[in-house]
């Protein structure tokens, strides 16, 4: 009775490991939570006209530069408790305090030319009005590879990707 005893626990031991081992580095990280519980690569907007970007998470790290766009699109690479690691539309990777950014998403046209915000999710529907350049525009969905966007009371559908602030991957290596 006593060697029965001490092999169940070995047992249920030893199926725990083989249940963690089945999702493999996958499941590990899907599991890894971040200090806010939110996921990362993950879209927010920077909720003041005059936010500092550091080369670390703290004051005492050197000022970048200083972003002077409020409602900018950045996704969030990393984040400790009090800083968030951004990815801006250019390319830029620095460090803001979380409260200069809101959960709120904005996307921004970085083509050169117009982007048509049309009437449906159908590549030949008719423009119901064009994002400028370097325009910002509030993200309302994506479905189906087609978001939509509203910019003042405007609001229309763009092929997902065409504008930045869609892609879901990675903006920044």
């Amino acid at each position: 009775m006593g060697s029965g005893f001490s092999r169940a626990p070995r047992r249920a031991a030893l199926a725990i490991l083989a249940a963690l081992s089945v999702g493999g580095p996958a499941a590990a990280a899907a599991e890894r939570q971040t200090p806010s519980g939110l996921p990362v690569p993950r879209y927010v907007s920077l909720k003041f006209g005059v936010v500092n970007a550091r080369a670390g998470p703290g004051n005492d790290h050197r000022l970048l530069w200083v972003y002077r766009v409020r409602g900018l699109p950045v996704q969030v690479v990393a984040e400790t408790s009090e800083w968030r690691r951004i990815c801006d539309p250019s390319g830029g990777l620095a460090w803001v305090h979380k409260r200069t950014t809101e959960g709120r998403r904005n996307v921004i046209n970085l083509a050169a030319r117009p982007q048509p915000l049309l009437r449906s999710r159908k590549p030949t529907a008719p423009p119901k009005a064009f994002l400028n350049p370097r325009a910002l525009a509030a993200l309302d969905r994506c479905e189906k590879g087609w978001c939509r966007v509203k910019a003042g009371r405007v609001s229309g559908w763009a092929p997902e990707g065409s504008l930045w602030g869609t892609a879901e991957a990675p903006q920044c290596r």
